[in-house]
């Protein structure tokens, strides 16, 4: 599928929202739930597609599967300006969530960064998306990190807990955002470059991860947790994300709203773990000390994927 193709699919966007949800879904009672949340809304320029484009394409994807409610973690200086002001708007008037992401994407492990800091750029974070009726006091640690000592850790979990803030925490991490940079860069030197490969192993990637998470979830906690996955506004995204809501229901699970999944009891634990972050089925694996041989650290990484995407010649 080249550039001249995707551009056609935009244009049949009404054929996009008369989508729905296949009949033949297992029940709740055995099907894997998940919900999609999305991070880093952005008016950064892509090869293909305006900023605009790419928005509008991503929620028409939710919307044609059932009118699918995610929630969005902003970062604020990656729409602190007109366009993306309107870009949250658009969310907004949609009925997604929009939680707290910080306001520049600080690394709370990074040894330079102190407690002070980081909780100030959180409340500048909230300025940015506190005014919108969907704004929900979610807040989502960049980068999954949330303290490399036990004393800044605890410092920050204090500040959100005291200013009505419950972690976003996510439970099926991914690297979307490597093969999307891998594909943009393809795509600056080949603007027609067929994408299919792209779109295919994306797939592939994000229902591994999502088996393994739901494994572990099983093994932990003696049951599958209503799932977030981790995704990020993009352009890889914008081209294939309904692409992946049909793969998840042709495998068997049930795609439910942010709002439903962030009311399961495990979004409210806090393991007890330094460096604290990763996934919140990942950190409480780690914290029973009982499935080392099934974690890696970071629990997902670009580097992962590099070697396979080499392989093949994305």
């Amino acid at each position: 599928m080249n550039r001249r193709q995707f551009i056609r699919l935009l244009a049949l966007e009404t054929v996009a929202l008369s989508v729905t949800r296949p009949s033949s879904l297992l029940s709740s009672e055995t099907a894997p739930q998940v919900a999609i949340t999305i991070d880093d809304p952005n008016t950064y320029k892509t090869p293909i597609m305006s900023p605009q484009e790419r928005n509008r394409a991503i929620l028409n994807a939710l919307h044609g599967h059932s009118d699918l409610k995610s929630a969005l973690f902003v970062c604020g200086e990656r729409v602190d300006n007109n366009v993306g002001k309107k870009i949250l708007e658009t969310w907004d008037k949609a009925g997604h969530l929009l939680g707290n992401h910080s306001y520049s994407h600080i690394n709370l492990d990074s040894r330079q960064i102190d407690p002070e800091t980081y909780v100030q750029d959180i409340q500048r974070g909230e300025e940015v998306v506190k005014s919108f009726s969907r704004f929900t006091r979610l807040f989502r640690f960049p980068f999954l990190k949330e303290g490399d000592t036990k004393p800044k850790r605890d410092e920050v979990r204090a500040f959100l807990k005291e200013h009505g803030y419950r972690i976003g925490h996510v439970t099926i991490d991914t690297s979307d955002w490597y093969v999307d940079e891998r594909m943009r860069k393809r795509l600056a030197k080949e603007p027609d470059a067929d994408l299919t490969g792209y779109r295919d192993f994306y797939l592939s990637h994000i229902r591994e991860r999502a088996t393994y998470y739901d494994d572990l979830s099983k093994r932990v906690l003696g049951r599958s947790v209503k799932h977030t996955l981790l995704l990020h506004h993009s352009l890889l995204n914008a081209l294939f994300l309904g692409d992946l809501l049909e793969c998840f229901e042709r495998n068997g699970w049930e795609l439910i709203d942010a709002q439903e999944a962030f009311a399961d009891p495990v979004f409210a634990r806090l393991p007890d773990i330094v460096p604290a972050g990763e996934s919140i089925i990942w950190a409480l694996a780690k914290e029973s000390g009982k499935f080392e041989s099934s974690l890696r650290y970071p629990g997902e990484d670009g580097g992962y994927e590099e070697e396979k995407m080499d392989r093949l010649g994305l």
